[in-house]
């Protein structure tokens, strides 16, 4: 069941940040763990000419670096525990909070390829930009009638 009306930018990005297609909210957007599906399954959508390539990465590496890096030097601070000790509990909470957050990262710059009509997304924007103008001359009419 697609959603014939205006997808936000927010909206967008949501639904891909959750794993869910852009446009339906229902589909999958990812056939492997960070393999995008061609195409969603729900309602048809292309995905295949996305181009996320290295951003997702970067982000995951500017938000985990910015939660990890001041509780480092907090507890350094604070406690000064051994450095065997720091490594055996920081290196697992980077490695694990990076992978937690590379899918819905990519998902939500998908979206947002999706939602301004980047890359391969052109035509489909175009396509869901008529159908908005139809939608809304449709209800001119029928308000005239």
């Amino acid at each position: 069941m697609t959603n014939n009306g205006s997808i936000s930018l927010a909206k967008a990005m949501w639904r891909g940040f959750r794993g869910k297609c852009p446009h339906c909210g229902e589909g999958h957007l990812f056939a492997r763990f960070l393999k995008v599906a061609d195409r969603c399954e729900a309602c048809g959508e292309e995905f295949f000419h996305h181009r996320a390539d290295d951003l997702p990465a970067y982000l995951v590496i500017v938000v985990v670096g910015h939660l990890v890096v001041p509780a480092i030097l907090a507890i350094e601070t604070a406690y000064a525990p051994a450095v065997w000790l720091q490594l055996a509990v920081w290196l697992p909470v980077t490695l694990i909070a990076s992978i937690a957050l590379l899918q819905p990262t990519k998902g939500a710059v998908v979206g947002l390829q999706w939602q301004v009509g980047m890359h391969g997304f052109e035509d489909s924007k175009h396509r869901r930009e008529a159908g908005e103008l139809a939608l809304a001359r449709a209800g001119t009419t029928a308000r005239a009638a």
